[in-house]
Formats: structure tokens, sequence, C-alpha cells
């Protein structure tokens, strides 16, 4: 039996559901901004994609933590 995903991750189908991309594609987009403050990146996903403060945060966040552990 497989575990419920938790944390970021478990935000990635409604992301995909409601924006209509895959979670690659939102990766993609804020890949060269992660060495800014997490709050800025998030402005620039709900600024510039008009996403929600929820799922913009749990993309950021999910990449962050991926950078911090590489």
């Amino acid at each position: 039996m497989t575990e419920p995903v938790k944390g970021p991750a478990s935000y990635f189908p409604s992301i995909e559901a409601k924006y209509g991309q895959p979670m690659s594609h939102w990766f993609d987009q804020i890949k060269d901004m992660l060495d800014q403050p997490h709050m800025q990146i998030v402005a620039f996903l709900k600024e510039t994609h008009a996403m929600g403060h929820g799922h913009a945060n749990a993309i950021v966040a999910h990449q962050l933590a991926k950078k911090k552990a590489a």
C-alpha cells in the first residue's frame, strides 16, 4: 500500500487540472528565479499566471526544498 502524498506535492493534481499544464511547465517557469526570496517567486506566479496563492506557494516550496536538498 502506498502512502498518500503529503506537503506541497499534494497540490500538484489540482494545479495541473486548474491551469491545464503539467508540473514540469510550472517548474520551468521559476527555475531561473530560485535564488530570489520565496514570496517574490510566489508573487511572480500570481501576477504573471493568475495563480492562486496556495498553488503558487506549493510550487515554490517544493522547488526550493528540492534545491536545498541537492
